[in-house]
């Protein structure tokens, strides 16, 4: 009895021994108190230190593109050497003859180159180019361009002689070549021989080829600050002259005709339509030929 006894009691303690371990092994596993260590969820490995490398430079802004300026405006000259007029010229008495051939010098200049000159005529005589033809018998009061004496009475042809135009660029404008007495004086002269007395008049057939150059108006039809007419074309039909209306721009008009204001100004170089600081005058005329230069 004894013996059985102390075995139960054995027993028993053994069994309260295991129960308590399990409720020691309880708390460890379950127990979320401070004195609990946290469940690791992730770690990141912390680098290695390496040399930086060299920051990258920043590239420099790019600058805007800007716009070129428009080029000059350019108008090729006739080749030197080319006639550009050219005719033999009779008084209508008969009494004077010369032949004329006008020339291009290669840089926007011309010659006149005067070859066969005879007369009978009792007075010196000389040769002018005008724009307005007079007529003979009439008395010069402006002795035009390249004017140059051709000599007096002749017993055969007199020696060829050569007169400048000088800077003209396009010397059609001047329509006649006019000869007319020389004479100093009236004195001891027959009135119609008197001094500027025109004698001939010959209208100039110029064969000028067209030059080449960068301006090309185009008209692109009224519109505020250029709302005046044009009453000339050229012979291809492109502008050619441009008459100013009230509030009118000068460059107004040039964008109206597709050009730019230097291109206008190079085209007008006299300046009559226009005053110092390029305000437009009302009814005057623009040239927007460069042929016509």
């Amino acid at each position: 009895m004894y013996r059985t006894n102390r075995r139960v009691r054995t027993a028993a303690a053994a069994g309260m021994l295991v129960a308590l371990a399990i409720a020691l092994s309880g708390c460890a596993l379950f127990d979320g108190g401070a004195h609990a260590k946290p469940v690791a969820r992730h770690t990141t490995a912390k680098p290695k230190p390496t040399h930086s490398a060299s920051p990258t430079p920043t590239p420099s802004a790019t600058p805007t593109p800007t716009t070129p300026p428009p080029p000059p405006p350019t108008l090729t000259p006739v080749p030197s050497g080319t006639t550009v007029a050219e005719a033999s010229v009779a008084s209508p008495k008969g009494s004077i003859h010369f032949h004329y051939r006008i020339v291009s010098n290669g840089d926007n200049t011309y010659s006149i180159q005067y070859s066969g000159f005879t007369s009978s005529v009792p007075v010196p005589v000389s040769v002018t180019l005008i724009d307005v033809p007079p007529q003979v018998g009439d008395g010069l009061t402006w002795h035009g361009v390249a004017d140059h004496a051709l000599g007096g009475p002749t017993a055969g042809a007199a020696a060829a002689s050569t007169v400048p135009l000088g800077y003209i660029g396009n010397p059609s404008y001047l329509g006649a070549l006019v000869t007319y007495s020389s004479v100093a004086s009236p004195d001891g002269v027959p009135v119609e021989l008197g001094p500027d007395k025109v004698l001939a008049v010959n209208t100039v057939r110029w064969s000028i080829p067209e030059r080449a150059t960068n301006v090309h108006p185009v008209d692109g039809g009224a519109r505020a600050g250029a709302a005046g007419s044009v009453p000339e074309t050229t012979s291809s039909g492109a502008p050619a002259r441009y008459v100013v209306a009230a509030g009118d721009t000068f460059d107004g008009v040039a964008q109206r005709f597709g050009i730019t204001s230097q291109d206008l100004l190079w085209l007008n170089p006299s300046g009559r339509a226009y005053d110092g600081s390029l305000n437009l005058l009302e009814n005057q005329s623009l040239n927007l030929d460069p042929q016509a230069l």
